[in-house]
C-alpha cells in the first residue's frame, strides 16, 4: 500500500492506475464486516439486492414474504459499541400495503437514472412500478406466469423497457412510458430465469432459459440473432484484429486452387455448383442466425441458465447454471473462452444474483451456503465468504464503496468490506458488545 502510495508521489503510477489498483485491492480482501451491519426487516428469504446507480446510496431489496425495504447504506440510524459499529435500519419497509405483492418477491431493481422509481416482480405473476416517495404503485403488469427476473437498461435514452424474464418461453418487454407490452420475443423452449442488458447498446437484449440456452436479441427487429454454443469456443480473451485478418487470408489462399476446372463437363458441373451454392448462401443470409435449425439448438449450459452477467465494458458475459458450471463469453465473437472455474454446487430451484467487480476482475457468485470469488481471467478462487446459515440468493457489489451485499434463506442481508482498522486505545475504552467502559475502569463515582 505504500509503495503504491510512493511511487503515486513520484509519479510512476497515473492517477486511474492508482485508483484501479486499490479499488481492486479493496475488492480482493473482503471480510464480514466488523464496523458496519444491516438491520433485516424481512421475515422471508431475500431474494434480490440492487444498489441505487446514480448515488451508490440506497440499497433495493426484495423478500419471499412479499416485503420489500431500503436502506440507506452511507448514513446510519444508530451505533453501538460506543460508536464503533454503524447500525443500518430500513428507511422504508413495505408489507402489507393494499397493492402490494401478494406472493414472494423475486426481482427487485433500481429506475436507472432516478430513485423516486423502482420496480418489482413477484411469483404472483405481477410486475409493479412504485413511486419511492409516496410508496404507492403507479404501474402494472399482468404477467402470463412467476416473474424471476427483470431488468432495465442504465444507457436507455430513447425507451423506457422492463425485459420480463418468466416461467413463460416467451420474454415480455413492458413499456413505462405507454403502460402495456411493447415486445413480446419468442425463441426459447422453456422458462426464461435469467435476462441482462448490454452495457454497450440499449438495443441488446441477453436472456437465458430452462433449456440451456442463451439468446441475444436486438429489440428493434424480429428474432434473435445469435445463440450461444459451449462447444463453439476460443481460448482466453478476445484475439488482436491482426491474428484475425490474417487468418482469414490464409484460409482464402488455401480454397483457392480446388476453384480451377480442367474439361467442359467438369465446369459446366461446377457452374451448376457454384449456383446451388450461392442459392443455398443466399437462402442462409435471408434466414436469421436464430432461425437456423444447427444454431437454434445450441446450448450454453447442460440445464437451466440461473444468472447472467455482463461486464462493464460490454465485451464479456458471465452465464450460472443449473449444471454447477461458471462461463465466460466473448460477446462479440459469441465464443466460449474456457476459463475454467471451479465446480461448485449451486441452487437449481430459483434464479440467482451474481456480480462482478467494478474493474471485472473478480466474479462473486453465491453458492449454497457461502460466496465464492473468482478471478475472471485465471478462473482461481481467490476466497470463500462464510457467514450466511442458509443458502445464498443474491449478490450486489457496490463501486462506491467497495463493499459486497448478501441476501439468503436466513432472512438476513449481509455487508462484506475491507478491514477496518480500529485503534487499539479505543477497543481499550469500552467493551466491543456493550459500547460501555470496562468493568475495571469503574469507579464509585461513575453513574
Amino acid at each position: 500500500m505504500w509503495k503504491k502510495i510512493g511511487d503515486r508521489e513520484s509519479g510512476k503510477l497515473r492517477p486511474n492506475s492508482f485508483i484501479t489498483r486499490i479499488r481492486s485491492n479493496r475488492a480482493s480482501s473482503l471480510h464480514l464486516s466488523n464496523h458496519k451491519e444491516l438491520v433485516s426487516s424481512h421475515r422471508g428469504s431475500v431474494n434480490s439486492l440492487q444498489v441505487d446507480l446514480t448515488e451508490g446510496r440506497y440499497l433495493l431489496s426484495g423478500a419471499a414474504d412479499a416485503s420489500l425495504a431500503i436502506y440507506d447504506i452511507q448514513r446510519a440510524t444508530d451505533y453501538e459499541a460506543g460508536g464503533l459499529i454503524a447500525k443500518h435500519k430500513p428507511i422504508l419497509v413495505d408489507k402489507q400495503h393494499q397493492n402490494a405483492h401478494k406472493y414472494a418477491i423475486s426481482t427487485a431493481i433500481w429506475y436507472p437514472i432516478d430513485t423516486g422509481l423502482f420496480v418489482t416482480g413477484s411469483y404472483d405473476h405481477h410486475i409493479k412500478v412504485w413511486d419511492t416517495n409516496t410508496t404507492q404503485v403507479v404501474m402494472d403488469f399482468k404477467m402470463p406466469g412467476k416473474v424471476y427476473r427483470t431488468a432495465m437498461s442504465s444507457l436507455a435514452t430513447s425507451h423506457m423497457l422492463i425485459a420480463a424474464a418468466t416461467e413463460d418461453v416467451q420474454v415480455r418487454l413492458c413499456d413505462m412510458a405507454s403502460g402495456a407490452f411493447a415486445h413480446t420475443l419468442s425463441g426459447h423452449r422453456d422458462g426464461v430465469m435469467a435476462v441482462e442488458w448490454s452495457t454497450s447498446s440499449e438495443w441488446i437484449l441477453m436472456t437465458g432459459g430452462c433449456d440451456g440456452a442463451i439468446r441475444f436479441w436486438d429489440i428493434r427487429r424480429a428474432g434473435c440473432f445469435s445463440v450461444l454454443d459451449q462447444s463453439h469456443s476460443q481460448l482466453g480473451r478476445r484475439p488482436p484484429l491482426a491474428d484475425k485478418s490474417t487468418t482469414k487470408v490464409s484460409t482464402s489462399k488455401a480454397r483457392a486452387p480446388p476453384r480451377k476446372v480442367g474439361s467442359g463437363s467438369s465446369s459446366k458441373h461446377s457452374g451448376n455448383s457454384k449456383i446451388i451454392k450461392q442459392t443455398k448462401g443466399s437462402a442462409k443470409q435471408r434466414l436469421h442466425p436464430g432461425l437456423l435449425t444447427s444454431q437454434d439448438r445450441a446450448t450454453a449450459h447442460y440445464g437451466a441458465v440461473l444468472g447472467l452477467k455482463a461486464t462493464e465494458d460490454g465485451m464479456y458475459l458471465l452465464s450460472a447454471g443449473s449444471d454447477s458450471r461458471l462461463r465466460l463469453w466473448d460477446i462479440q465473437s459469441g465464443c466460449n473462452t474456457l476459463v475454467h472455474y471451479e465446480i461448485v454446487r449451486l441452487q437449481s430451484s430459483k434464479a440467482i444474483q451474481l456480480d462482478v467487480s467494478q474493474d471485472s476482475g473478480v466474479v462473486f457468485l453465491p453458492c449454497m451456503t457461502s460466496i465464492k470469488a473468482f478471478d475472471m481471467w485465471s478462473g482461481k478462487s481467490k476466497m470463500t465468504l462464510q457467514g450466511h446459515y442458509e443458502n445464498v440468493n443474491c449478490c450486489c457489489y457496490s463501486s462506491h464503496d467497495q463493499e459486497l451485499y448478501t441476501g439468503g434463506n436466513d432472512r438476513q442481508i449481509l455487508i462484506w468490506s475491507p478491514l477496518k482498522q480500529i485503534p487499539a486505545d479505543v477497543q481499550d475504552e469500552c467493551d466491543r458488545s456493550t459500547g460501555q467502559p470496562l468493568a475495571a475502569d469503574e469507579d464509585n463515582w461513575s453513574d
